[in-house]
């Protein structure tokens, strides 16, 4: 296994990030060609006559764009200090895989216990690569 894999589930992560925020603008002009919201329900973010069904895709967004970043640091810090390994890798992709599903309950059925597992044990894999990273640099640096 080269360093560089820890890219891959970054890339997975990042196309997910871009997908969801493709549903942003679909769902909005869906709701507007409906007459469901005019262009001033966006002017200064959502307004409350925003259908729940156009506002999760801006809240899973923005999901994707809050605790992932301490994902993407961990993962260029794995990478830089040459730490990369199955186990860390293989954490990578849990996190990715939670997040995903997490984003598929969120803007299909968005069931919120369902959601809120996925969500809850994703940051608990992120934890724990952290925790990795920590132990690892912690060791070599004593």
């Amino acid at each position: 296994m080269t360093q560089e894999t820890i890219f891959l589930p970054m890339l997975a992560l990042a196309a997910l990030t871009f997908i969801v925020l493709s549903f942003i603008p679909l769902r909005r002009f869906r709701a507007a060609f409906a007459g469901q919201v005019t262009p001033q329900d966006f002017a200064t973010g959502e307004s409350a006559n925003v259908p729940a069904q156009v506002s999760l895709a801006n809240r899973n967004y923005m999901n994707l764009l809050e605790l992932p970043v301490l994902f993407y640091a961990v993962c260029v810090a794995l990478y830089v200090t040459h730490n990369v390994d199955a186990l860390t890798v293989n954490l990578a992709w849990g996190f990715v895989a939670l997040r995903a599903l997490h984003s598929i309950v969120h803007l299909s059925v968005n069931h919120v216990m369902t959601r809120l597992s996925f969500f809850a044990i994703s940051n608990f894999v992120l934890m724990a690569i952290w925790i990795v990273f920590a132990m690892r640099i912690w060791g070599a640096a004593a």
